[in-house]
């Protein structure tokens, strides 16, 4: 009974040889040039995105470690040992900081000629200095998110380009459902392979954007608080000897 009710299914099913390239790779080529072209930009945005990534990741870890051995030489050396730590902590946005003030300061002893007196120097404005390391805080803040805009477009962009994708796939399908009258799967399948591709290689790019976008912008505003106290911790200094 089994044997018999194997042949009639044997019988109603047709011969579909099995297609060549029926991998991911053959998907891809047996694509449409629109479904190939949604795909292009998607591996160019996912490629770019990486690449961000791992540049952002580097210079972020860098500027880490430099922030730490710069301010325990601010702390143990001072303004002189700190000036001179500077070249080699360039990464650090704190150095950013400590020369910007430094300048504003080194600018008001030139003016009230403490130096040539040889008296104490003494600041004519504190408030200045402190203009000083807000502007380059800013700027520091900048440097930091630069290309992070680019992590968020590619977050929010792909996946509704992979939905582009996705709907030419299926109206592939249905038109191909529509000009041969079958609904069997080797008249559908290829169109609504094409559509999962699009749709995948969407998250693909866009899920590792968002999390790096994500994580990147926490460190962001770590750095951002570090300059904050950093800043406070200077002018506390400037205030105690210069005014």
């Amino acid at each position: 009974m089994f044997t018999c009710g194997s042949c009639i299914l044997a019988l109603q099913m047709p011969d579909v040889a099995p297609e060549a390239g029926t991998d991911l790779v053959g998907i891809v080529t047996r694509s449409t040039p629109v479904n190939q072209a949604v795909l292009a930009i998607l591996v160019a945005f996912s490629v770019a995105s990486w690449a961000v990534i791992l540049i952002k990741y580097l210079s972020y870890r860098t500027a880490g470690r430099q922030s730490d051995a710069f301010l325990i030489t601010f702390r143990k050396g001072g303004f002189s040992e700190a000036q001179g730590a500077c070249d080699a902590s360039k990464a650090s946005p704190l150095v950013g900081l400590f020369q910007a003030g430094y300048t504003e300061m080194s600018a008001q002893f030139r003016l009230t000629g403490a130096a040539v007196a040889g008296s104490k120097p003494r600041l004519k404005s504190l408030e200045a200095v402190d203009r000083a390391l807000l502007r380059a805080a800013s700027a520091e803040v900048g440097r930091l998110e630069r290309r992070l805009t680019f992590l968020a477009t590619t977050a929010s962009v792909t996946p509704f380009i992979g939905l582009f994708g996705t709907v030419v796939g299926i109206m592939i399908a249905f038109q191909r459902i529509g000009s041969t009258g079958s609904t069997n799967l080797a008249v559908v399948g290829p169109g609504i392979s094409e559509a999962l591709v699009a749709t995948a290689m969407g998250l693909f790019a866009a899920i590792p954007a968002v999390l790096a976008y994500n994580h990147f912008t926490h460190r962001v505003k770590d750095f951002s608080a570090a300059m904050d106290d950093f800043a406070m911790e200077f002018l506390n200094i400037v205030e105690r000897n210069f005014t």
